[in-house]
């Protein structure tokens, strides 16, 4: 989940290295560091423990100047976050960045130590570095490192430089992903182009297994049987200014609020009139989608939510039967796979490790086809897939998604009116439902001035509860998710009609209980589980509809939600419990966009 950046050009790139490494910083910022080739063409690092500003400091104090070089920002697997462990590694006159995971790495490390090799870092990666200067024969560096990847087990991308080629990279990407950016006699890499587009627009993605050799002027690609290849070159329609701030105090907050305009994206050009354009999940879509009798989705973390939502919409209105399970579950069991099932993968990166090895099994079993839902259109799981959607819900830099899971949940609607559709169903109710999305998300967005005053109530308290019945109850998990991500309070969620089967014993003054309360056909039995935490003392912050008759006491906050469509209420709902996560944070005084211990991309186990 670490991010990487390199740079041969014919100017000075540690401002670019650095610039990049900000942007990438959402990946891991545990630690930061760059290697440069000098004037002299010797190899000049520097590393820092913490985030990319500490870097930066420590470049004011301790100028360097390259034309070649590589960096990373950090999430720590092997080893604590401390310097030592800070990218990049260097081996003789090689250095290396890595985002990854190298399963076999003890047993060549054993190896490489009996060849005499020593060791100064207790990350996997070390043993790469090593690994390819133990392969550099004759000053044949592309030959070192076909050779040594060849003996490496797990998922990584790699950029190498050595000081005796000074305007030369070497990538490679087998199960990370890693992207070349081109420029006017200059090139990059990079983890997400994302990084790169204050220098360049133009990108090649490059596909598992391929090996770049990169100067100022040209660029080869070989594929894994080491032959040489063509991969075409994209062009982004991304401006440097959707991944900034603006105005916003955090990414977060600007991408909670940027919900609006993402969900009007994620429907433009997919609907007719009242009915869905089926074109838009692929070309095979039309041909698919009738044949389909089950639905299997997988994904991991918000996504996940997501899918559980998803559950309920196709199976009440595509009279489709659904299930839904965590990727990393999954890969690892034997399944059984019904007649004419689609495998569907939901992620906002589409390069989560777990959900894209659980895709590739799929494609080995007898699933009808396979469809993907993703934001990032060059990434690993579109490309793998047979049918995809886009959500085009734009950068997210924050780690905690928010309009990601929106667009998603948008998306997954989309597709449940194309399911009713060409099963016979009307689907002309869901469709007036999705686009009224992006005008509802306007409207509730105005409540924010009363969630932040009712965070300052709740912000004390180190324990919650979390309730929802019916398809709300996966917003409850995800409401939970999202302040335990970024607020660290210990935040949990049950179906409300499980309060009595043991959450209920938690229940007193020092553990507040936030209900979701929509006005459908489940709210009265919501009301009295509401009713049995306030008769046992619990403190309870209601997110309820305006016309349910509830009413604020010393005990009871309200936040009043307009009256939404039942079909779109878990998109409405999940957004004022978005925003009050993110005031609670505040409140706390928690870095909101890069929360400890995580990262936004999960490319690892």
């Amino acid at each position: 989940m670490c991010g990487i950046i390199g740079a041969v050009a014919n100017r000075n790139i540690v401002p670019i290295l650095v610039d990049g490494l900000k942007r990438l910083e959402y990946r891991g910022y545990d630690s930061a560091g760059l290697v440069v080739i000098d004037q002299h063409d010797q190899l000049q690092r520097l590393r820092r423990m913490g985030k990319v500003q500490e870097l930066a400091d420590g470049l004011v104090a301790t100028p360097l100047n390259g034309h070649t070089g590589i960096a990373h920002t950090r999430w720590a697997t092997h080893g604590a976050p401390s310097e030592r462990n800070a990218h990049p590694h260097i081996s003789g006159d090689l250095a290396i960045v890595h985002n990854g995971i190298i399963e076999n790495y003890v047993a060549l490390r054993s190896q490489l130590q009996t060849k005499g090799y020593e060791f100064t870092s207790d990350t996997d990666t070390e043993v790469i570095v090593h690994l390819i200067h133990s392969y550099w024969k004759n000053n044949d560096l592309l030959a070192a490192v076909q050779g040594a990847i060849k003996e490496l087990q797990g998922a990584f991308a790699l950029a190498i430089i050595v000081k005796h080629y000074p305007q030369r990279i070497i990538g490679v990407r087998q199960g990370s992903p890693l992207i070349i950016g081109i420029g006017k006699n200059e090139h990059f890499l990079t983890s997400d182009h994302l990084a790169l587009l204050s220098v360049t627009q133009q990108f090649i993605f490059l596909e598992e297994g391929d090996l770049v050799d990169l100067t100022p002027e040209k660029l080869m690609i070989y594929d894994c049987d080491g032959k040489k290849i063509m991969r075409p070159i994209k062009t982004s329609d991304l401006a440097q200014e959707q991944a900034t701030k603006g105005d916003y105090q955090h990414f977060m907050l600007k991408e909670i609020f940027e919900q609006a305009v993402a969900s009007a994206q994620t429907l433009e050009g997919r609907l007719a009139g009242n009915h869905v354009l089926i074109s838009a999940f692929g070309t095979k879509a039309e041909v698919l989608f009738p044949k389909i009798k089950h639905v299997q989705i997988v994904a991991c973390g918000t996504s996940y939510h997501a899918g559980l939502v998803a559950r309920y919409w196709l199976e009440q209105y595509a009279q489709i039967s659904c299930q839904v399970e965590i990727a990393s579950e999954f890969r690892y069991r034997d399944n059984v796979v019904q007649p004419d099932t689609l495998f569907l993968t939901l992620s906002q990166s589409g390069e989560t490790a777990d959900t894209l090895a659980a895709l590739r099994k799929a494609k080995e079993q007898n699933y009808l086809s396979t469809l993907t839902i993703c934001n990032k259109p060059e990434s690993s799981l579109i490309r793998e897939s047979e049918l995809s959607l886009l959500t085009r819900a734009g950068p997210e830099m924050g780690v905690a998604s928010t309009k990601a899971f929106t667009t998603q949940l948008t998306a997954l609607l989309l597709f449940t009116a194309c399911l009713a559709q060409v099963h016979g169903q009307d689907a002309t109710t869901l469709i007036t439902a999705l686009r009224a999305i992006p005008e509802q998300i306007k409207t509730v967005l105005q409540l924010d001035p009363d969630i932040k005053k009712m965070a300052t109530h709740f912000s004390r308290f180190r324990d919650t509860l979390f309730l929802g019945r019916g398809v709300e109850y996966p917003i409850a998990l995800e409401a939970a998710l999202k302040l335990k991500e970024i607020s660290y309070i210990h935040a949990e969620a049950y179906p409300a009609g499980e309060l009595k089967h043991g959450p209920l014993a938690l229940v007193d003054e020092n553990m507040p209980v936030i209900v979701i309360v929509p006005n459908d056909h489940l709210v009265e039995k919501l009301l009295s589980n509401v009713q049995e935490v306030n008769a046992r003392g619990g403190r309870l912050f209601l997110f309820a509809d305006q016309s349910i008759n509830v009413v604020a006491e010393k005990n009871i906050h309200i936040i009043k939600v307009p009256t939404v469509n039942a079909i779109i209420a878990p998109i409405i709902y999940n957004i004022p419990l978005q925003l009050f996560a993110y005031h609670v944070a505040v409140l706390l005084g928690n870095d909101v966009d890069q929360p400890r211990n995580l990262a936004k991309s999960v490319t690892v186990e």
